[in-house]
């Protein structure tokens, strides 16, 4: 193998994942001389070259680059060299960092610089009546009073387009609006996902001013809860990480001012790194940490199959972070009961690579689900197949748009969030998290099979805890449980232990999991995500002793995940040449909006 073609394979990032490096044609053999140059500035220090993300390590030494930079201090005292390109500074409580352009060729140069400590690529993040809130009880909390009113949550998203199904008595609930897209100050939703999700989450039939009633009508699970408008997708429902971390950012900022307790992304990225070091998960901790809730996408790959892995190891960023609520979507089938529901077979799958995190943490609405409509928007121009009109009971009916994926299914736990609030104000936002898992419905069938509407394409899943979680949120019973978790809720790590062919679940000492009946393994999870041995069935007996969550090699996906030629090492799987190859790999629609769904 040549150096040059080396250095493609292990620079090439493929371009259905929106990264940043992206190499579309064959790499000159003179790129090598940037990796020559990075490897005489680290020659005295090798930690300079532990400060670059490992998808900045090999780059075209022509290229001007995009990246966040994390300095040691305040980004107001650093000095004039590491600050020349300087765009956007980005200033987190106990978390100093700035958006920068820079030449591949001074990455050296800004590494050796003894304020910075990391630098990471400014990576693209992509847009990740309805029987959705009977699905999950969410309708019975109006009869108790709940309605989210008073709790301001965050929509960092593509915008917000203005709405008589997002006001209250003639005065929009949007209290707060910005974007934080480079030179576009507009904060209208010009893609149509930002509303769409805002309306699952706030939203309330315009045909109706209270209470909306009826197998056709439309309502988000929190209807008087105000939203904030955070703008960080265009008009494509494409963004970079600088601009969720800036929106995240001002949702600190303005937490007091607006009551902001949730924040909702129904958004990601592919994992190029740990999250204890990537940028956007660190955005998200900070946020975590200052008492706000925050609820991110699993992501779509659940399908992804290229290592015979099953669409294991799939969660996306930052729904890789052990601090947030990550969510996958179910399937109601059209049906106000949970009876019948089943996984979607595109919701992502854990565990996170690199650290191995448990996700997704719970399960919730999110194929073929109506909400408000952008007209003119990109979503409803590409697909006016998804756009619905509902009539009926006497009402002016409701014109609205359905779609599916795991951004749908993020409003659903975003809004019971700001229900719990409502009803305690006092709930930590890991308190909640406790809550809102261990009262998650278990009882999901065991195996499903679903079909692609347009290929015909069978998948099968098996409900296991990587798939979905601590189970299918329960609103209901989330509000009618008053446990309050005293400790940390991070979601755990697994292991493979080589000795007994197991995976394992291990707990951090600080979390509340485990440590008593009430929040112990079985209370959260239940019995039946844990797949017992050779017999490739749930059990309950001898489960819990060892906190075995895998059996062996009859598992979906188990030799590509933990087997010998394990994918989930120090390398980045979205990408990396160990794993995708020299072919760019190609999942439609992978991790943006699934517009038809599945059956």
């Amino acid at each position: 193998m040549s150096t040059s073609k080396s250095i493609l394979q292990m620079g090439k990032l493929s371009t259905s994942f929106g990264a940043r490096l992206v190499f579309n044609k064959t790499v000159r053999a003179g790129s090598c001389l940037l990796i020559l140059a990075l490897a005489t500035a680290y020659s005295a220090d090798h930690t300079h070259l532990a400060k670059l993300a490992t998808d900045l390590r090999q780059v075209d030494p022509d290229a001007t680059i995009d990246v966040i930079v994390e300095y040691k201090q305040s980004p107001a005292n650093v000095g004039k060299r590491s600050r020349k390109y300087a765009e956007l500074d980005l200033q987190l409580p106990s978390w100093y960092g700035a958006a920068q352009k820079v030449k591949a060729t001074e990455l050296a140069e800004l590494a050796s610089d003894p304020n910075v400590e990391r630098i990471s690529p400014d990576r693209e993040v992509f847009r990740a009546a309805d029987y959705a809130t009977e699905a999950i009880r969410a309708t019975a909390a109006r009869a108790l009073g709940y309605d989210g009113r008073g709790v301001g949550i965050a929509i960092i998203d593509s915008g917000l387009r203005a709405s008589s199904s997002l006001s209250r008595d003639a005065r929009s609930r949007i209290v707060y609006r910005q974007s934080f897209i480079p030179a576009d100050p507009n904060t209208d939703d010009q893609y149509g996902h930002g509303t769409h999700v805002g309306g699952l989450v706030a939203g309330i039939n315009s045909s109706e001013q209270d209470e909306v009633a009826g197998p056709i009508s439309f309502s988000g699970v929190a209807p008087r809860a105000n939203v904030i408008n955070l703008r960080v997708l265009n008009a494509a429902g494409v963004g970079k990480d600088s601009a969720v971390i800036a929106a995240i950012q001002r949702a600190i900022a303005l937490k007091s001012k607006y009551n902001i307790r949730v924040i909702n992304l129904s958004l990601g990225r592919p994992v190029f790194e740990s999250y204890k070091t990537d940028p956007l998960c660190k955005a998200v901790e900070a946020a975590w940490k200052a008492g706000i809730v925050v609820v991110a996408s699993a992501g779509n790959f659940g399908r992804l199959n290229t290592l015979g892995n099953n669409g294991y190891g799939t969660i996306t960023a930052p729904g890789n972070s052990p601090f947030v609520i990550t969510v996958g979507a179910m399937k109601t089938k059209d049906t106000p009961t949970t009876g019948d529901d089943d996984i979607a077979s595109y919701s992502s799958k854990g565990p996170s690579i690199i650290d191995h995190v448990v996700k997704p943490d719970l399960v919730a609405p999110g194929n073929r689900i109506l909400s408000l409509l952008v007209d003119n928007s990109s979503l409803a121009t590409a697909n006016p197949g998804q756009v619905v009109t509902l009539q009926g009971d006497g009402s002016d009916g409701f014109r609205g748009m359905m779609l599916s994926g795991t951004s749908m299914a993020v409003p659903m736990v975003s809004g019971a969030a700001a229900l719990l609030i409502q009803k305690d104000p006092t709930l930590t936002p890991d308190q909640i998290k406790a809550r809102l898992m261990k009262t998650a419905n278990k009882g999901i069938a065991l195996f499903s099979v679903a079909a692609d509407p347009e290929t015909g394409v069978m998948y099968y899943s098996q409900s296991d805890i990587f798939t979905v979680g601590a189970g299918y949120l329960d609103v209901s019973a989330a509000l009618a449980n008053n446990d309050r978790a005293n400790k940390a809720s991070l979601s755990p790590t697994a292991i493979y232990d080589s000795a007994t062919g197991k995976v394992k679940v291990v707990f951090d000492s600080t979390s509340i999991w485990g440590t008593s009946a009430v929040w112990g393994n079985s209370a959260v999870w239940g019995d039946t995500v844990f797949l017992n041995g050779h017999s490739a069935v749930w059990g309950d007996s001898a489960v819990w002793g060892d906190s075995a969550v895998w059996g062996d090699s009859t598992t979906l996906g188990f030799s590509a995940v933990w087997g010998d030629s394990a994918v989930w090492g120090d390398s980045a799987v979205w990408g990396d040449s160990a794993v995708w190859g020299d072919r760019t790999v190609v999942m439609p629609n992978a991790n943006k909006v699934i517009v038809k769904g599945e059956n």
